[in-house]
Order: structure tokens, then C-alpha cells, then sequence
């Protein structure tokens, strides 16, 4: 048995000058979710978790295995839905 991961991460639009980028309702993420488990009825679910991970959008993603912050440097945290399943 070959466990697999699919992550559902919130999109981040781009921000202006004086303006941060939004932030993709967590609602919309779940809704993502659902579609795609709808059309992959095929995979057998074994976990679904949400997962918080700082600064996410400026590193290499959620699988990043190194991700850092610290002391009085800004971070931002996100949170996002990551599914175990098997085929």
C-alpha cells in the first residue's frame, strides 16, 4: 500500500502598494476539497487534517520542508487542508 497526500492551499492575491494581497476564504479551500474527492470516488480516504504553516506563498509551497520564522521579522500563517488517501 503507497500512501498519498494532496494539499488544498487558500490562493493569495497579489497586493497593491498600500494594500495586502487577499486571502482565499477557507470556505472556498473546503468547497475545492469536496470537488475534488467527488471526482476522484476512486481513492480511498485515510486522513483529512488542517495544517498551519508559516509564510507559504513566499516559500516553496506546502511541502516545503524547511520553512522559517522568527524573532521580530514579519510572518504570515496559513491554513490549509492536506488529505491522506490511498489508491
Amino acid at each position: 500500500m503507497k500512501i498519498e497526500v494532496q494539499d488544498f492551499v487558500p490562493e493569495k492575491a497579489k497586493g497593491g502598494l498600500f494594500k495586502s494581497g487577499k486571502i482565499q476564504p477557507f470556505e472556498e479551500v473546503v468547497d475545492e476539497m469536496n470537488e475534488w474527492l467527488a471526482s476522484n470516488s476512486h481513492i480511498n480516504v485515510v486522513n483529512v487534517e488542517t495544517v498551519v504553516l508559516p509564510n507559504i506563498h513566499e516559500e516553496e509551497g506546502s511541502r516545503d520542508t524547511e520553512l522559517y520564522t522568527a524573532g521580530e521579522s514579519h510572518s504570515q500563517w496559513y491554513q490549509l487542508i492536506r488529505v491522506w488517501y490511498t489508491l
